[in-house]
């Protein structure tokens, strides 16, 4: 579809036609995208951005195999997805081959939302209990019933936390109730979970559910220490109640070296339902519910069908199919462990080099930056953290910032993304926080220790250099004022 309309008058028509709370990217300056190939997206201009964060391309924006499947099979048939189609049970088959053998029964759906509600039904329904212990600053979803336990969006409100919703302390070793110098971070955590379930029976409520990304995205790139799920698993189905694994984000090999983030766990741990979306459709509407032969017959056992008039729908499950194939003969797995390695090796070198750099934490595709004001006080850099995805969106490398606090800048490109990308991306951070640093005055005595090698110094100019040439936008005499920070 060609444009119909300027950039001014599509972000009128926006404040027009659509609701004033569905907001955009970069609400000062938003872009208009007109076309995304592999890991770069293209202004109305033609301007080519460096696609960091978008984790629902993939496999890539646009990636002519996942196009291929969707024309064949919409030229061939779609339709209501209650007639029988040998694609949806292929990708099942397909998706439970990567998942434990206990994993095997699939539910299909549109969307992360969809996916999320539905494995709350079939928890609730598993034991007819109905409380649900959640995390704090999680987000599982838009609609009602998530919104509900979700932090990361019902502390905004007004809204009264629900008396069947427990909220247990987010599982974060660098700002968290626990940090990375506690003895067992793992079991303080999880006896965080266990304290709020003593505390719910003793009120007589039952416990239904635990529900948790894999790794925390909204609450800010978080990786739970080693052992918290299983511990946690433990004590929730003690109580009665199930393990979710919240996949949408973090699933199909975005970590590299698992195809599922609870993985990283180790094979002692399964959750009894796992739930995805976003990445498995490379863009196109589609998700699952996949849970235990138990759990699924208890659910039947309620006498309520299972209805989705387009979950798992012929086109979908092509879609789907393709994308599995795809991650599987471009060995984007591999890539995302040698790029990711290479990626967070870079981003380290720069946290001894800057001090607005707190910490560096993830694996794979899956990285945080967590800037900070004091290094030693752990200060959320908030407004910091904004103006730096705005310098970089000038610089045509596209960001995005989150966490409790907004001040932690994440990292989920598509996964094709190149050790050549993760070099520019870096050398341009190192640009904007050194014009950042020095404007503000957060430089320090070991900064300009570290500055001062002539490597740094290099890697600097290099892309300094790089910058210059793409588009012209810094010099150095760039400043920004001390006490407010422009973006």
């Amino acid at each position: 579809m060609s444009e119909l309309y300027s950039k001014a008058e599509t972000i009128l028509l926006r404040k027009k036609y659509l609701g004033p709370s569905c907001k955009v990217f970069f609400a000062k300056d938003p872009l208009k995208i007109v076309r995304a190939k592999g890991q770069y997206m293209f202004d109305e201009n033609g301007e080519q951005y460096l696609d960091c964060v978008n984790n629902v391309a993939h496999v890539g924006h646009s990636h002519p195999e996942v196009i291929k499947a969707a024309v064949e099979q919409m030229e061939l048939l779609n339709t209501n997805s209650r007639f029988l189609h040998d694609s949806i049970v292929e990708y099942a088959k397909r998706l439970s081959e990567t998942l434990p053998e206990k994993l095997s029964v699939c539910y299909f759906a549109n969307s992360g939302s969809e996916a999320n509600d539905l494995a709350l039904r079939l928890a609730r329904q598993y034991r007819d209990h109905q409380d649900v212990i959640t995390l704090d600053h999680a987000y599982h979803g838009h609609v009602s019933s998530l919104i509900e336990i979700s932090p990361y969006k019902f502390r905004k409100g007004k809204d009264i936390k629900k008396e069947f919703v427990h909220v247990a302390p987010a599982p974060d070793t660098y700002r968290g109730k626990y940090l990375e110098d506690h003895p067992d971070p793992a079991g303080a955590y999880a006896d965080e979970v266990k304290k709020i379930i003593e505390e719910a029976q003793k009120n007589g409520r039952k416990i239904a559910a635990f529900i948790a990304e894999s790794m925390q995205s909204c609450g800010g790139q978080v990786i739970p220490p080693a052992g918290y799920f299983q511990k946690v698993a433990e004590y929730v189905r003690k109580a009665g109640g199930v393990f979710i694994a919240d996949e949408v984000q973090v699933g199909f090999g975005r970590i590299g070296k698992h195809f599922w983030s609870f993985q990283m766990c180790g094979e002692d741990f399964v959750p009894d339902i796992v739930t995805m979306g976003k990445p498995m459709g490379n863009g196109h509407p589609l998700s699952c519910v996949v849970t235990t032969q138990e759990i699924a017959e208890a659910f039947s056992a309620s006498g309520m069908e299972y209805f989705n008039t387009y979950g798992g729908n012929p086109v979908s499950c092509a879609i789907g199919l393709a994308v599995l194939d795809v991650i599987e003969k471009e060995d984007l797995q591999e890539n995302a462990t040698q790029v990711g390695n290479y990626l967070i090796e870079l981003l380290n070198k720069q946290k001894a080099k800057h001090p607005l750099i707190g910490d560096i934490r993830g694996i794979g595709f899956f990285i945080g930056i967590d800037l900070v004001k004091d290094q030693q006080k752990r200060t959320p850099a908030t407004a910091e953290a904004q103006h730096v995805i705005y310098k970089m969106k000038e610089q045509r490398i596209l960001l995005s910032a989150d966490g409790p606090y907004r001040n932690v800048l994440k990292i989920k490109p598509p996964m094709c993304f190149t050790k050549e990308d993760a070099k520019l991306m870096v050398e341009q951070l190192d640009i904007t926080l050194t014009v950042l640093e020095e404007a503000t005055g957060t430089r320090t005595e070991r900064l300009n220790e570290v500055s001062s090698n002539n490597a740094s110094d290099s890697t600097s100019q290099a892309g300094e250099n790089i910058s210059k040439k793409r588009n012209g936008l810094y010099t150095e005499k760039h400043t920004v004022p001390g006490k407010r920070i422009r973006t």
